[in-house]
């Protein structure tokens, strides 16, 4: 029997992506947006960790649409900084979503910061919340250094200033299916299916 699954996000690129996971996997889940329910209020992301952040938005989800419901919530965290902005990577500058903003302020605060300090890794948190209360979170990284200016066009947030360890382009400089496979979202997630296929497998 297939199961329908919420994917805690208005964002048709980020359904696909995850669309394209749970077939690679052979799970036999219908998979929607929140777009679904208009009715849905927005999540205050109110947790002090990227796993909070990710449950606190699952179990609203799945309270709100009696489905399961899976959400996630990353950011960047950089060494000099102490692991900001972390959480509020998105909202660094204080306008939430601002990329641009947010990037050149973190350029600004690293411009005296010799390159050999300029670790950072991308983190995303993954959860699943069942009706029946069941929860589970799994987690995803991506190491690598902030350099000193943007490059590429294939990315969003921090993406065009961070080169993963190993490698000589941005993330913003990789090809897409190149960097789903990298990435700490697409590690995330995928870590998700088998904890997904064992949580559902009993509805």
């Amino acid at each position: 029997m297939t199961v329908r699954v919420v994917l805690a996000t208005r964002n048709a690129h980020k359904v696909v992506e995850l669309r394209r996971i749970l077939d690679d996997a052979g799970l036999d889940i219908e998979l929607v947006g929140t777009d679904e329910f208009p009715d849905l209020p927005d999540v205050a992301e109110t947790g002090s960790t990227f796993a909070a952040n990710a449950l606190l938005k699952a179990r609203e989800v799945c309270a709100f649409t009696g489905l399961p419901a899976i959400a996630d919530d990353s950011g960047l965290a950089v060494d000099a900084l102490n692991g900001m902005p972390g959480i509020f990577s998105a909202r660094w500058s204080g306008a939430h979503g601002n990329d641009r903003a947010n990037l050149e302020l973190l350029l600004g605060q690293l411009s005296d910061v010799a390159e050999r300090r300029r670790g950072a890794a991308f983190h995303c948190a993954a959860a699943i919340a069942l009706p029946d209360g069941d929860e589970r979170v799994v987690e995803g990284t991506l190491e690598g250094v902030v350099i000193d200016a943007p490059r590429g066009t294939n990315g969003f947030g921090y993406d065009p200033i961070f080169v993963p360890v190993g490698g000589e382009l941005t993330l913003a400089e990789i090809a897409s299916d190149e960097k789903d496979a990298m990435s700490h979202r697409g590690r995330a997630l995928r870590s998700l299916v088998p904890v997904m296929q064992d949580l559902l497998d009993g509805l």
